[in-house]
């Protein structure tokens, strides 16, 4: 009889040290790549399940189709695009995007391909953003099974309610993965066009002006911010030229009022509150504060004044490192958080704005008193604030005291993101000026 080894019965030896060394395999960020093939795969799985079994919520699509046929039957004054939740309020980039998919979905009717095209839109986005963990090597890989498998809202979000957040971060990650590879010009242009989707984008534009700054110095900042400005106009200016009031008003609105129903951070207050102007006006303080605050001492890491950031980096008198990847997604996604903390309403397709940054901002940079336990303990509490329909006093409040851990953690974590041990792509620093 043949042996049991010989018929596969009996583990060979890779199988048999792959099992043995589990334990590195959930914990050593190394092996990032490994795990995250394997969640993908069980993702796209999912996915198909998902589009299957769970009936579809109608929500906005209807209302978006309605927005872009305006378009397609040549309508280009913003202040005469609406669906049926109200008028159009995202700029162009939306427009194009969902008009695209108004044509390939049969004029928005075919919503189970519409699903299938969001199943592929979710599986690319977990790609970019392994990517990015693979680059910075911080998170342990058991945590991505709550950034994946164990997250209803999010495949709710993408799946079930075809909402446009997730088109625009998933193009946010396009910028953050070029960022990593030092194509700056080519990130600037991705980051513009993320925010031609949806504004929330530009929570992360703190972040990337520091980053711009501390990279190139203030001249050499310019061309980068000439591109994010130029791609607004060029997408826009159909609509520009058709009525420039009506699209900058309608696309950039950010006086705009939320409804009390609908918020997931604020229940706890009473609606008086919530749509006092001294409330908002608190919130904006608030988060200029924050950023100030995180810009002085938590981003900025050189001993000269953060003005020096304005000079060409030839000519700062301390001589900064490169850029590294953790310094890169530190800053965006700590800028971004802050923003997402101090919003004036949150509503439940909002998640997606930070969902995916959650394990970096706990264990990217981990304070030494916070352990896995606790800091599981948060994702959980997180997601289950996101998941209580409709929100809560408690589900608020319990919202905003993760929200003040994760602070906490960016806060009191270690002073330096030093890279981790192993190879790495090299980044160029600045060529110095020749006299």
């Amino acid at each position: 009889m043949a042996p049991a080894a010989a018929l596969g019965l009996v583990p060979g030896p890779g199988l048999r040290r792959a099992w043995r060394e589990r334990r590195r395999l959930l914990l050593e960020p190394r092996y990032t790549p490994l795990v995250a093939a394997w969640l993908c795969l069980a993702e796209a799985g999912v996915c198909v399940w998902v589009v299957r079994r769970a009936a579809y919520t109608e929500i906005d699509w209807k209302a978006y189709m309605a927005e872009v046929e305006g378009v397609a039957n040549g309508t280009l004054d913003y202040t005469q695009l609406k669906g049926d939740t109200g008028p159009l309020v995202y700029p162009a980039g939306f427009v194009y995007i969902f008009l695209w998919l108004y044509y390939v979905t049969g004029r928005g009717t075919d919503i189970r391909l519409a699903q299938h095209l969001f199943a592929g839109l979710y599986l690319a986005t977990l790609v970019l953003v392994f990517r990015i963990y693979g680059r910075t090597r911080k998170v342990p890989p058991y945590v991505f099974f709550f950034m994946c498998c164990a997250s209803y809202r999010v495949h709710s979000i993408f799946l079930l309610r075809l909402f446009n957040d997730p088109v625009a971060m998933a193009i946010l990650f396009v910028a953050v993965n070029l960022f990593l590879d030092e194509r700056w010009s080519w990130g600037c242009f991705f980051f513009s066009l993320a925010v031609s989707v949806k504004m929330n984008v530009l929570l992360f534009a703190p972040g990337l002006l520091f980053l711009l700054l501390r990279r190139f110095g203030l001249v050499g900042a310019i061309p980068k911010l000439a591109i994010c400005a130029a791609l607004q106009v060029v997408l826009g200016l159909p609509f520009l030229l058709e009525n420039p009031g009506g699209y900058l008003s309608r696309s950039f609105d950010l006086g705009r009022q939320f409804l009390f129903k609908w918020t997931v951070n604020w229940r706890f207050l009473p609606e008086e509150v919530f749509q006092h102007r001294a409330f908002h006006a608190a919130l904006l303080t608030a988060h200029l504060a924050a950023l100030a605050l995180l810009a002085l001492r938590r981003w900025h890491r050189s001993e000269e004044s953060i003005l020096s950031l304005l000079r060409d980096p030839a000519d700062r008198k301390t001589s900064l490192q490169p850029l590294t990847p953790n310094e890169i997604v530190f800053v965006l996604f700590s800028s971004n958080f802050v923003g997402v903390c101090c919003s004036r309403s949150l509503h439940y397709q909002f998640y997606v704005w930070y969902f995916h940054t959650l394990p970096y901002l706990l264990w990217g940079s981990p304070a030494k008193k916070l352990g896995h336990l606790l800091r599981v303990l948060v994702l959980g509490l997180i997601e289950l604030s996101w998941n209580t329909y409709p929100s809560t006093v408690y589900s608020s409040a319990s919202l905003h005291a993760c929200h003040g851990v994760v602070l906490l953690q960016l806060w009191y974590g270690p002073a330096s993101l030093p890279e981790p041990c192993g190879p790495s792509r090299r980044v160029t620093a600045p060529p110095k000026k020749t006299q």
